[in-house]
């Protein structure tokens, strides 16, 4: 999918262009999809946000009480991580949620809340920073699949100039414009790879303790396999992401700035217009990890900075499939295989938590139980990942 995209050209009336495939892949927002069938009927996140909190208890309602295991954590902890403790929990998300977005479909994919029972392990506190990554590379000599360039025996009828290695870079507007085309804010650029994030004139100095990205699903499952650990399921990640509590809107409870403060880098401001970021959280654009208070379970940016890939296939209908089956699922792996009706031809794996660039006036996939999706061959600035351990 990233080579097709990046390798091929084709016209604009006959399919998407090259590149709208590609970023149509990476962002996997089903609700800029969503906009152009249903009109925005819902109240503005203004107006919602001032109920949030009477929001929030309606929406807790429909959770039942989250049980955890009460196996003790094992000694020693593995560096760097810390102890979830799994057990049962309501899994996914309602209408609550879709009240906080200024465009639908948020929560589409995440209905209907169902139970799901998750073993205990261990997850990384930190998304993967830039300096662990980097060891993983000097350790291996892997060479991400932004950097590999496209070759004519896989796309014999492109272009020659075409077969460039990159990735996709959010690319803000120079005015204010309607939020019904994303392709308008995401470029495909050149020789963009994790070390140069956001292309060949960016590196890495003094971001060290930033989260990697421009990582493909296949990237983060090999550094996972390095490290003796692995990618999450969708079930444990969200399990963990709500660290013992049912039913809040967010990690930290069900007010966006409990105090006055922000708890996650997320994007205020005008989206996407150049400098319309306000910085408000205290970062313009993506952040150094543990930069926000942790949740229950000492997890960092569960919400926001960057989005985070989790080893379930992505298919719209997950959820409805396990209400259906009935029961309480136990450690859930995800569907066989993916299926997008959006692109039902693209392999796409969960994205969960959101990003820097993740504002309601477009995207509050910040919340819990709310979902992102990506083709797994492609990478971006703003998804990165973290891994898990069983016990």
């Amino acid at each position: 999918m990233r080579k097709k995209s990046a390798a091929q050209k084709t016209p604009p009336a006959s399919r998407p262009s090259a590149i709208g495939w590609l970023i149509a892949s990476v962002v996997g927002i089903a609700g800029a999809l969503a906009y152009a069938r249903y009109k925005p009927s819902l109240a503005a996140p203004e107006a919602a946000r001032a109920n949030a909190t009477n929001s929030g208890a309606a929406s807790a309602s429909l959770f039942a009480p989250t049980l955890p295991n009460k196996t003790p954590a094992p000694t020693p902890a593995p560096e760097g991580m810390v102890w979830v403790p799994g057990g049962e929990f309501s899994m996914g998300s309602d209408a609550a949620s879709e009240s906080l977005c200024g465009l639908p479909g948020v929560t589409r994919d995440a209905l209907p809340i169902h139970r799901v029972y998750v073993d205990s392990f261990w997850m990384d506190a930190t998304e993967v920073t830039n300096e662990q990554f980097e060891k993983f590379v000097k350790a291996t000599g892997y060479v991400t699949v932004a950097e590999q360039k496209p070759t004519p025996e896989e796309f014999p009828t492109a272009p020659p100039e075409n077969l460039v290695a990159g990735s996709t870079v959010f690319t803000p507007t120079p005015q204010p414009v309607k939020l019904d085309n994303y392709f308008q804010w995401w470029s495909y650029v050149p020789d963009a790879d994790w070390r140069h994030p956001t292309g060949p004139a960016s590196d890495l100095e003094g971001r060290e303790k930033y989260p990697v990205v421009q990582v493909a699903y296949e990237d983060a499952a090999a550094y996972a396999m390095w490290a003796g650990k692995r990618l999450p399921t969708e079930a444990e990640w969200e399990c963990a992401a709500r660290g013992g509590v049912a039913g809040k809107l967010y990690a930290w409870g069900d007010e966006l700035k409990p105090g006055g403060r922000f708890q996650a880098n997320i994007y205020e401001g005008r989206f996407p217009v150049e400098g319309g970021d306000t910085g408000e959280d205290g970062f313009k654009g993506i952040a150094p990890v543990a930069q926000f208070p942790p949740n229950p379970y000492g997890l960092y940016d569960v919400a926001g900075n960057v989005w985070e890939w989790v080893s379930d296939w992505y298919r719209a209908d997950t959820y409805a499939r396990l209400k259906l089956a009935g029961g309480v699922a136990r450690n859930p792996q995800g569907p066989d295989s993916s299926y997008d009706p959006a692109e039902p031809n693209e392999k796409k794996r969960v994205h969960r938590g959101g990003s820097f660039l993740c504002t309601d006036q477009y995207c509050t996939r910040y919340m819990l139980g709310t979902r992102g999706k990506g083709e797994v061959r492609t990478a971006s600035d703003h998804v990165g990942f973290r891994c898990v351990k069983s016990h």
